[in-house]
């Protein structure tokens, strides 16, 4: 198992300075020597069980069958059948405690028809028991929204907001708050800026009810705020140009999400600008000569009906985002429920019937069943 051990990390090492050549050309054959070397003789000398004592793996591997039915709202459109079986989603989580205040987290992510990717990447530095702050740097979700769902298909909410990007972030948390601030390097430029600079800014704070505080009752709230709504994942999609607009324009998010006796659960959130975009920016998800301000909004009811067994419904809205279902747009109304059962430990079988309605009248009909692990 040692000799495993060592032999990993050396070529983790040498691969890490073959993938950059820059690093590895100012490094002298003896020093990338010398590293190997601590390496090995760190864990080969006694020292690889207690390496290994600090690395966690996790993951999820979901799987899915779904059928689609797309009812075009234009008479000269066909409507349109589809359905497939599909990896949708595999994971893979390693966390490394490197020291009582430092760890590294890597996520690596695989979605259907996608590359595999870094998904999270980032080094941590907190306080724990001394002092109650913390520091994160590199690839990260920002603290903009929470994104809370109990169905199979991401909320509207995520798909307008969601941010990832390369990032530091400075927080406090204990048992009730957990707030921080985070600075990176938007893709999003005005037009009258060349500079590109980290210029671009997100914070968030959320309150949570401690435990046993209110006997079976479950609580927490928060709100966030990013300097340019144009940087999240989801919104780039829609600009008329793929790197600028006219004027940043901030955005702002709003959750609570309650739990009643570990049975009931209710998730509420809303995401949307603080202003409107200028003509031209948002391209053909808006009118011409519309100034707009897009939203989203996604309203859950769960119920734990048996002890494996969980049916949640979904109600979600945008508003200012026009379009069909061939312009990529968001649903205007998005509607439908998801039926979970624990098959056995961390095994879960899912089905969801969703049903979305868009600006132009398209609709969109989808049931989809899920078959998904963690670990």
């Amino acid at each position: 198992m040692k000799k495993f051990l060592v032999m990993v990390g050396s070529c983790m090492i040498c691969g890490l300075f073959i993938s950059g050549p820059a690093a590895a050309e100012d490094m002298s054959n003896y020093e990338l020597n010398e590293r190997v070397k601590k390496l090995e003789e760190k864990m080969g000398a006694g020292g690889g069980a207690e390496w290994t004592d600090r690395i966690t793996i996790s993951g999820a591997i979901e799987a899915e069958a779904g059928f689609v039915n797309t009812d075009y709202d234009d008479p000269g459109s066909d409507d349109v059948d589809s359905s497939d079986i599909v990896l949708s989603t595999v994971e893979l989580g390693v966390d490394a405690e490197i020291h009582k205040h430092v760890s590294g987290h890597i996520l690596f992510l695989y979605e259907e028809g996608e590359d595999i990717v870094v998904d999270e990447g980032f080094i941590t530095i907190d306080g724990k028991d001394v002092v109650p702050l913390y520091l994160n740097a590199g690839q990260i979700y920002l603290p903009f929204g929470q994104f809370e769902s109990h169905m199979i298909t991401d909320p509207l909410t995520l798909d307008l907001g969601e941010t990832s990007d390369s990032a530091v972030q400075v927080g406090f948390a204990n048992d009730i708050i957990d707030a921080s601030v985070v600075v990176f390097n938007g893709d999003i430029d005005e037009s009258d800026e060349d500079d590109d600079t980290i210029a671009s800014y997100a914070a968030g704070i959320t309150f949570s009810l401690p435990d046993g505080s209110i006997p079976n009752v479950g609580l927490s709230a928060g709100v966030s705020y990013i300097s340019n709504i144009a940087d999240t994942d989801g919104f780039e999609g829609f600009l008329e140009a793929s790197d600028q607009v006219e004027d940043h324009v901030a955005g702002v998010g709003a959750f609570v999400s309650l739990s009643f006796m570990d049975m009931i659960f209710i998730e509420a959130e809303y995401i949307g600008a603080l202003d409107d975009f200028e003509d031209g920016d948002i391209g053909d998800a808006f009118d011409e000569g519309d100034e707009s301000k897009p939203s989203a909004m996604n309203v859950e009811l769960a119920v734990a009906l048996l002890e494996n067994l969980e049916l949640a419904v979904r109600y979600g809205t945008t508003d200012d985002i026009k379009g069909g279902i061939d312009d990529e747009s968001l649903p205007e109304t998005q509607y439908g429920i998801t039926a979970a059962y624990g098959l056995f430990d961390s095994t879960t079988l899912a089905l969801e019937y969703l049903k979305s309605d868009y600006e132009n009248d398209d609709e969109e009909t989808v049931i989809t069943a899920q078959l998904a692990i963690e670990f």
